[in-house]
């Protein structure tokens, strides 16, 4: 045991057994640190690495309970060097594990949604697993989860822009209907819209539930002029992109004891106030690996930043006389 760990080990416990009789005893178990080697110890001043690391213990917990406590080190590196933290991600690996901070693991999430048979004609699969969309609103992806409660079954339906990774609608209810799906679509449709947005190309993804395939749903798109696109048969792949956001959201807000309610989830009302609370760190602070660590509401207005001064320098004349 190196003599830096013995000094750590002998201060942990002093105030319980005293110093001589720990060092009694790990003398006997082979540790040689005597009484007055922990007791210069004590009174040599810190390094500075040992000054640097308490500084950045503290940015590290601040920035780990910040984001619910799920990110791992990679996550804690990209948000700290945001704040304008320098630091190695090495260190930031260091200090978590010595402090006993890690991520949130996942694991693959059970189907909720019941397919529809043969009952409707259903439309081709325009994805093919390949999730890539150039700009918002091209391709958004839609699935549905549940959530157990004191009271029965809570379900959450999600809608989701490829290119973001924005959640662009959200839904709770108890029964599994379609009006469920149905307000996740049209808080999406309304958002975008509202921020005079087109969603005229947009194709819409899902698997082949009732949900996605009821009449009024398959009407709604088409009267957004959405194009539906529906992945095969009890297939997870072709509609991974969804599956994983549900998966996110189980480990990250669910299962997390910084979300979970104490005495845990009692109703589809507790269920509701965490989902709020999710999608708005979701949307505006969560780094997403996926889009270069950024957020996906960053993702986006850097986007639309980017293509406003396109239009400008392809037409600065007539910007700047539609803006007189």
């Amino acid at each position: 045991m190196p003599t830096a760990v013995a000094v750590d080990y002998v201060d942990q416990y002093r105030e319980a057994f005293g110093v001589e009789p720990i060092c009694g005893v790990l003398k006997d178990a082979g540790v040689q640190i005597a009484p007055s080697t922990y007791y210069a110890a004590q009174k040599r001043p810190p390094s500075a690495r040992a000054v640097r690391d308490a500084e950045l213990i503290t940015d590290i917990r601040t920035a780990h309970k910040a984001n619910l406590g799920v990110y791992g080190a990679r996550k804690i590196h990209a948000e700290l060097g945001r704040e304008g933290v320098t630091v190695a991600r090495c260190t930031v690996e260091r200090l978590m594990k010595a402090d006993g901070l890690r991520g949130i693991p996942r694991e693959k999430t059970r189907k909720t949604t019941i397919g529809d048979g043969a009952q409707t004609e259903r439309p081709e699969d325009l994805v093919d697993r390949k999730f890539i969309a150039t700009a918002p609103n091209q391709l958004w992806v839609a699935d549905l989860t549940y959530v157990r409660t004191h009271s029965g079954w809570t379900y959450v339906a999600f809608v989701l822009d490829v290119f973001s990774r924005m959640i662009v609608g959200w839904q709770v209810s108890t029964p599994l209907r379609t009006d469920l799906a149905l307000d996740a679509l049209d808080m999406g449709l309304w958002a975008r819209q509202r921020a005079g947005q087109d969603v005229n190309s947009l194709i819409h993804h899902s698997d082949r539930g009732v949900q996605y395939r009821a009449i009024r749903y398959t009407e709604r798109l088409a009267e957004a002029e959405a194009v539906a696109s529906v992945g095969s048969k009890g297939d997870s792949y072709d509609t991974a992109m969804a599956e994983a956001l549900n998966s996110l959201f189980k480990f990250e807000c669910i299962r997390n004891a910084i979300m979970r309610p104490v005495g845990g989830w009692k109703n589809v009302g507790d269920v509701e106030i965490a989902v709020a609370e999710y999608v708005d760190w979701f949307n505006h602070r969560r780094l997403h690996g996926e889009v270069g660590l950024v957020p996906p509401a960053e993702l986006e207005a850097n986007y639309w930043a980017s293509q406003s001064a396109k239009h400008y320098r392809q037409n600065p004349v007539l910007t700047e006389a539609g803006s007189t």
